[in-house]
């Protein structure tokens, strides 16, 4: 009987002796094998990345925004303070308005909050500090703002006049004091409510009061913990519901309710969903690479077979059975395998890292990758090698000999 020991070394010799045709066996392997770890790589980046993005809005937060006008009030606002496990909690505004800055004039998001608003939203100022509920014609400018948006950049102390449209179509016009700027954010893909870059920051009482208005636009939460995030959504759904006369079984139906909520537990489902899209749809990509490459040691082999006739008729001679033929044919299949997935990992590793640092992604690599790689590669040699040989092991030793 053929021992492991002396199938690999045979497998190994022979190997050896045809490098060229070696290496084009496992060419098809190590760039499959490189697609599909890279792949799955850049799959977790995204996924890491979608994770990071989400975290710089704010930690277990839950928004509120408002579809109509005269919808939020000061009661909605204590209903959800007095919500258990919930942390903090602002109203919020946003509207469009005139900013001037030495005689420049530009249309700039303002988004009316409390102070709370500050770890809610997650709030890293470059310089100053953001407003008290104390404070009234204060300004917290977006690094945006501040540094692009005019002629010349705004800086801190500086003054800005803001003016606003009410709803009766009257303008109304106000000098703020800017007390900070706030740092340009690291990510900008995920947006909940407040591009913080762009926009200005001012006492939400005191841009109700230039409006003539008391209502709010909506309402942003934060919670204790990532579990609490969304039962407490849901109890606050069911609150700001039963306060507009929406009845609880009518929760579930968006065309009803008069107002839109979500919160940072169903955007993380939803963002996990589209990652593993991503990762499904890298790695179909990469199995195609895969697939052509397993084909490729397949026709090899089958070559390989026919060019061996008379070796192996020389070993049938020497009393090599069926199976010990079988074995040394699929054992050299499996080391291609194997030279290929360790090839292919690292080249994959290389080509990921390569990728994510030019998309600005977080670099992950699953330690599983080493172990997926060259298990796979070695499942496609013991695969693509059955066929080769299992024609080889079938062929007559006198006719291999009379016909090598």
């Amino acid at each position: 009987m053929l021992k492991f020991s002396q199938a690999l070394h045979l497998s190994i010799g022979s190997i050896s002796s045809y490098k060229l045709r070696s290496a084009l066996t496992t060419l098809g392997i190590i760039i499959g094998i490189a697609a599909v770890v890279a792949n799955v790589s850049l799959g977790a980046s995204f996924n890491q990345f979608f994770v990071d993005e989400l975290g710089s809005q704010g930690s277990n937060f839950i928004v509120i925004f408002s579809e109509d006008i005269n919808l939020f009030y000061d009661n909605q606002l204590e209903a959800i303070r007095n919500t258990p496990k919930v942390e903090g909690a602002s109203p919020i505004r946003q509207q469009l308005a005139g900013v001037t800055y030495i005689s420049t004039i530009r249309q700039i998001d303002i988004q009316g909050t409390s102070a709370d608003y500050e770890n809610i939203g997650n709030i890293q100022l470059e310089v100053g500090n953001f407003f008290s509920d104390q404070d009234k014609y204060t300004a917290i400018l977006g690094s945006d703002v501040a540094y692009e948006k005019f002629d010349q950049k705004i800086s801190y102390r500086n003054s800005i006049d803001i003016e606003f449209i009410r709803r009766d179509g009257t303008p109304v016009e106000h000098s703020f004091k800017v007390i900070g700027i706030i740092d340009s954010p690291d990510t900008t893909f995920i947006q909940t409510g407040a591009e913080s870059d762009v926009r200005i920051f001012i006492p939400i009482d005191t841009m109700n009061e230039m409006l003539g208005i008391e209502d709010y636009g909506g309402f942003s939460i934060t919670v204790e913990d990532a579990e609490s995030v969304r039962p407490v959504s849901d109890e606050i759904d069911k609150k700001i519901a039963r306060s507009l006369g929406v009845s609880e079984r009518e929760l579930d139906n968006e065309d009803v309710k008069p107002y839109t909520i979500f919160n940072q537990a169903d955007i993380l489902d939803q963002l996990d969903e589209l990652s593993t899209g991503l990762t499904s749809l890298f790695i179909s990509v990469a199995l195609i690479s895969l697939i052509v490459g397993s084909i490729g040691i397949m026709n090899i082999m089958l070559v390989t077979v026919t060019e061996r006739t008379k070796e192996i008729g020389l070993l049938r001679s020497l009393g090599f059975t069926r199976s010990n033929i079988l074995s040394l044919f699929i054992t050299e299949s499996i080391i291609l395998g194997l030279i290929g997935g360790i090839l292919g990992t690292f080249l994959g590793l290389v080509g990921s890292y390569a990728a994510v640092t030019i998309l600005g992604l977080p670099y992950i690599f699953p330690m599983y990758l080493f172990v997926l790689g060259i298990g796979i590669a070695v499942g496609v040699g013991l695969i693509a090698g059955v066929y080769p040989a299992n024609k080889a092991s079938k062929l007559d030793p006198v006719e291999s000999l009379r016909k090598g």
